[in-house]
């Protein structure tokens, strides 16, 4: 079967260009009432009945039958075995992502993950310890697609961050076990691994269960059913985000094969029909020639109806006035990915403010930051990189503040707290700082 995608073509100049350009770009976090109804009762059937509630759902949803939580924990063993079961070849790739992922979360930890402390002129001590969680829980997605990457990008920054348990969660629909997910387990030193799935296993995770224990964080993808999860236990526990749909946004300035472009965005638009891909570029030629690329090498690929409806559907080829202007437009829209396809990345990237991910060069593809790059490819999404961080070694680490006070800082300090309590009329605030006056 042939499929078309034709994206939407704007341009920077027309008079309807923000209306339709706004509409291009909307999409809603809202869950459907009837998931966050049903939701809520998975999440309270689990914290009321634990393991017996998971099991029933884990039959129910996976159609995997098991008589107690302990049958669908994984061995170290198994996981050893999946690694030792796969090819060759999937096992340097493996180990040779991992390795990339541990070294750049290394070096995030020396710059900004260690504790601090200095003494002012009072020789009072103040600074910041910082210290990592306890325990973690990661969500692996299964079913219709497995992702080993997630993995390998979920545990190795909460392992780099000096976490103590990681508890890895991965739904395995009919008891299929996919071998490279559990071999990255195995290669990013995941602690525990059960087969469950959903917010049952969000649930599990959060409450804890006889088996499974209460983790401090959850972090990692999945379906409308586990983000509305994950939404609901945020207090009780830690969450990473909550992520829409797939992004990317290519800057080119006509310099980069446009097959090159063409491709970029299928990677995208080859997740999820509801992905966005979105090409600004100031040359109308050029974006003629990704389009006939698109056309060429759509019937090439495997998830061919996937794109096109995804490019169909959200995508967009803008043409701008200019580089400078796409800079501008980049920055309104906060992309998850975003590539600068241009001779002269370095002269584009200090325009740029927001996004979760900058890809440099014509060379840079955005695939390469989903495996093995090193930097996580767990991505603020829906403009959220406004104001939201990719996963690091920060999301599993907490800080405390350090406070010493010196005698001869606690007169100077002192003065100012008893002025400031008693202006708002706290007395015992006031009276803990006067009493340690000269």
């Amino acid at each position: 079967m042939n499929f078309i995608a034709k994206p939407a073509r704007l341009v920077s100049t027309s008079a309807n260009f923000d209306a339709e350009f706004n509409a291009r770009l909307h999409w809603s976090a809202d869950t459907d009432s009837d998931i966050e109804a049903r939701v809520a009762s998975i999440l309270a059937d689990v914290r009321q009945r634990g393991d017996a509630a998971v099991l029933d759902y884990t039959q129910r949803f996976d159609r995997l039958q098991a008589d107690t939580m302990a049958a669908l924990e994984l061995t170290q063993a198994e996981l050893q075995a999946a690694f030792n079961a796969i090819t060759p070849a999937q096992r340097s790739a493996l180990q040779a992502a991992a390795e990339r992922v541990r070294a750049y979360h290394q070096r995030q930890l020396q710059a900004c993950g260690l504790s601090w402390h200095y003494r002012d002129e009072d020789g009072s001590l103040l600074g910041q310890k910082v210290t990592p969680l306890d325990r973690v829980g990661i969500y692996v997605p299964g079913g219709k697609a497995a992702y080993p990457s997630s993995v390998l990008m979920n545990a190795i920054p909460a392992q780099v961050a000096g976490v103590g348990e990681i508890i890895m969660v991965v739904p395995t629909p009919d008891g299929h076990k996919n071998l490279l997910v559990l071999a990255a387990a195995h290669v990013a030193g995941v602690s525990r691994v059960f087969t469950i799935g959903g917010a049952q296993a969000v649930a599990a995770l959060a409450y804890g269960t006889p088996i499974i224990p209460a983790v401090d964080k959850i972090t990692g993808p999945g379906n409308a059913y586990v983000a509305a999860a994950k939404r609901r236990v945020f207090g009780t526990v830690g969450i990473d985000m909550i992520a829409g749909p797939s992004e990317i946004l290519v800057l080119a300035d006509g310099s980069t094969p446009p097959d090159w472009v063409a491709m970029d965005l299928f990677s995208q638009a080859e997740h999820d029909e509801l992905a966005q891909s979105i090409l600004l570029c100031p040359d109308a030629a050029y974006i003629e020639q990704v389009q006939a690329a698109i056309d060429r090498l759509l019937p090439e690929m495997p998830r061919a109806e996937i794109i096109a409806k995804s490019l169909n559907g959200r995508g967009a080829l803008i043409h701008t006035r200019s580089m400078q202007e796409a800079c501008d437009i980049s920055n309104r829209i906060a992309p998850e990915h975003l590539e600068i396809a241009s001779a002269e990345p370095h002269r584009w990237e200090p325009l740029l403010k927001h996004a979760g991910a900058i890809f440099l060069g014509a060379y840079t593809s955005e695939s390469l930051g989903d495996y093995c790059a090193g930097p996580n490819h767990v991505l603020p999404t829906s403009g959220t990189a406004r104001f939201s961080s990719p996963l690091g070694v920060y999301d599993f680490q907490k800080r405390s503040s350090l406070i010493e006070v010196s005698e001869q800082g606690a007169q100077t300090l002192g003065r100012i707290a008893v002025e400031l309590a008693t202006g708002e009329g706290l007395q015992a605030h006031a009276r803990a700082a006067q009493m340690r006056l000269r």
